[in-house]
């Protein structure tokens, strides 16, 4: 899987928004891959210990927020679109899709070893902390890639699960929860497990 995100398309010398101003500032152009196999196309578990497996996943979409974040295609190109909504959204909408799926298979934030972030930025990383009622250093990975790397849109999800996976370690059976959110507003989130 690929993913290849040309954020400074949305740089206009004439939007003199804030929202320009901000995404220039906090969106880069980035890439990054991921090789995702089926169990049959892989090595026994044992030789991957730090690799995971997917469990779960689930796309989720907000209705009537088409005005939260995306671009608008206009004659100079890509118009940013970003409310000062998304970290209220984040905060209010994302646990509820996170609990839905663990539900489905008798699990509960107190049993999600890793959590794995997109960075939409320190609004957006602090809202996802409360809103989940995070221990304090749980989402840190986001907060470095964000200080480092800036928000390289997807892009940055792939990044921070590779540095979960070089600096942490996990035991069998120790679950992650992968998420990231997106224009319009949506969410995307992958349950993992080690």
């Amino acid at each position: 899987m690929l993913s290849l995100e040309l954020c400074t398309l949305t740089f206009q010398k004439s939007d003199i928004s804030v929202a320009n101003i901000i995404a220039c500032g906090l969106f880069g152009d980035g890439a990054a891959a991921v090789v995702v196999a089926g169990s049959k196309n892989i090595p026994s578990r044992p030789a991957l210990p730090k690799i995971p497996k997917i469990i779960d996943n689930q796309s989720f979409f907000f209705p009537n927020s088409e005005g939260v974040m995306g671009w608008d295609i206009t004659d100079d190109g890509f118009k940013i679109i970003l409310n000062a909504q998304v970290p209220a959204i984040a905060q209010e909408k994302i646990p509820g899709c996170i609990d839905e799926m663990l539900k489905r298979h008798r699990l509960t934030r107190r049993d999600v070893a890793a959590w794995i972030a997109h960075p939409g930025g320190p609004k957006v990383i602090e809202a996802l902390s409360r809103g989940l009622d995070l221990p304090a250093d749980a989402l840190s990975l986001s907060y470095e890639s964000l200080a480092e790397i800036g928000n390289l849109s997807s892009a940055s999800v792939l990044m921070i699960l590779k540095k979960t996976l070089e600096k942490r370690e996990f035991r069998p059976g120790d679950y992650g929860v992968l998420m990231a959110m997106g224009p319009a507003f949506c969410a995307e989130i992958i349950l993992l497990q080690w």
